[in-house]
């Protein structure tokens, strides 16, 4: 059974009397261990696509299984309880708190977990932290670190409730280029080494570059879905 199974998703927006229909029929499957690109120009559906996914939206129609469930039936706690258990997020803007230290940060989505004693949550997120290179960081605030650091943060946070997939919306669109090749590499060592499954929306061709499967979308629609970056960078232009 794979990780992701999308068969038939639409996801329709409401404007007033305006119906956008910003995921149409979209059937894919991802499995455990994969790493995938999501690319297309603005407004194609990347980013309707990721927050369906990531269980932040509900499809208007179809079948999402995620590890077996179907999401689509869920309600808003029970999609929040297993985006919790099964998804790590990774935003552009780092989306820290800015007068909390690095190692508090990183604990925030275990506050949540009753079964968790602040003795072990302290411990899951320094080993978090050290994964990505920022042991001797662990006291600093958001201001005090520089924007790699504190994407590194971020992905830690996104790591310590020990999730079966990675979500990066955009993650290096913050940073310069050399800066973003280094989260870029962390997000690839997670992948090959621990096998999480990462899934990246990127406008950067070299970011996309480095996954193994990348799905190009058009118009709410996945229009190409191939592990030949060649043939994707040809449908996102329009030549495939």
């Amino acid at each position: 059974m794979s990780l992701i199974t999308l068969h038939e998703v639409c996801k329709d927006y409401y404007l007033g009397e305006v119906t956008v229909e910003a995921l149409i029929d979209v059937s894919l499957a991802v499995e455990q261990g994969e790493y995938v690109a999501l690319m297309g120009p603005s407004g194609s559906g990347k980013s309707t696509l990721m927050n369906t996914l990531g269980c932040l939206d509900r499809p208007t129609s179809g079948s999402y299984l995620l590890d077996g469930k179907e999401v689509v039936t869920m309600s808003r706690d029970a999609r929040a309880r297993l985006r919790n258990r099964k998804i790590g997020f990774v935003f552009q803007s780092f989306n820290l708190l800015a007068r909390t230290s690095a190692l508090h940060n990183v604990e925030l989505p275990l506050l949540y977990s009753r079964d968790i004693s602040g003795r072990q949550r302290r411990s899951r997120a320094k080993e978090a932290l050290e994964i990505v290179g920022l042991g001797d960081r662990m006291d600093h605030h958001p201001g005090q670190l520089s924007g790699g650091q504190q994407q590194r943060v971020a992905i830690a946070r996104a790591l310590v409730n020990e999730p079966a997939i990675l979500m990066a919306d955009e993650p290096t669109g913050n940073l310069d280029s050399r800066t973003g090749r280094e989260v870029i590499e962390i997000l690839q060592g997670l992948n090959e080494q621990q096998k999480i499954t990462v899934i990246l929306v990127t406008h950067d061709q070299d970011i996309a570059r480095n996954a193994t499967r990348t799905l190009v979308l058009h118009d709410g629609r996945v229009t190409k879905d191939t592990t030949d970056f060649d043939q994707a960078l040809a449908a996102l232009h329009g030549a495939g």
